[in-house]
């Protein structure tokens, strides 16, 4: 059975995937490296990339995963990358993320605070069902605030204007985060939020046992 190398969204684990049957694989779930001070999200990928050491990986990314993958994409053309919630280039980010390149307001505020924001978090985020919020809350409490921050100064100082060729994309017409109309997606989520790897559990992973079938 194929390894499949999962990097999940921003300080979570791999509670990200826990909806998505992915029987059709063997998933390896990559764990996040300490962050170096001033790295940038090239930089973070590569030593990432090293860490799985198959020459031709199949790596699906969810959201800030997804970003890394396709750096790593871009580095090995060998390579399978399947981005979801994503972005593929720094150029399909919205307006007002851009804006915290020049206004850095997550550096200044408290991390408990940003935890107990969990309705900004349920409607940023979108999960729909009890059991998909609960666990989106799990996550949000065990977010690592000083890794998280770093991730996202690593996201806004983002430079990549040309998407490899050996990506793949699935994205949700109702993600609030990254909007849909910024991208361009191979596969379309009809009301898929930003975590609609968790309410389009079943969707995704027909999506992603195609992609992964037709990578041998």
């Amino acid at each position: 059975m194929q390894n499949v190398y999962f990097i999940s969204g921003l300080g979570a684990t791999k509670r990200s995937f826990q909806f998505l049957d992915l029987s059709f694989c063997n998933p390896v779930f990559v764990d996040w490296l300490p962050t170096q001070k001033g790295e940038t999200l090239a930089a973070y990928a590569l030593r990432l990339k090293n860490t799985i050491p198959e020459e031709k990986p199949v790596i699906v990314g969810l959201s800030f995963g997804g970003m890394l993958a396709a750096e790593m994409a871009r580095a090995n053309p060998a390579a399978k990358a399947i981005l979801i919630s994503s972005n593929k280039t720094s150029t399909e980010f919205p307006s007002y993320l851009r804006v915290g390149k020049y206004v850095p307001a997550y550096k200044w505020l408290p991390a408990a605070l940003v935890k107990k924001s969990k309705y900004l978090f349920q409607w940023i985020f979108g999960a729909k069902g009890k059991e998909q919020q609960a666990v989106q809350l799990l996550i949000l409490k065990e977010t690592d605030m000083k890794f998280t921050n770093a991730a996202i100064d690593m996201i806004l100082h983002w430079q990549c204007r040309e998407a490899a060729p050996n990506i793949v994309h699935i994205h949700g017409t109702a993600d609030r985060l990254l909007p849909y109309k910024k991208v361009k997606a191979d596969y379309t989520i009809k009301g898929g939020t930003h975590l609609m790897v968790m309410d389009n559990g079943k969707e995704i992973s027909a999506i992603l046992k195609s992609i992964v079938g037709s990578s041998h």
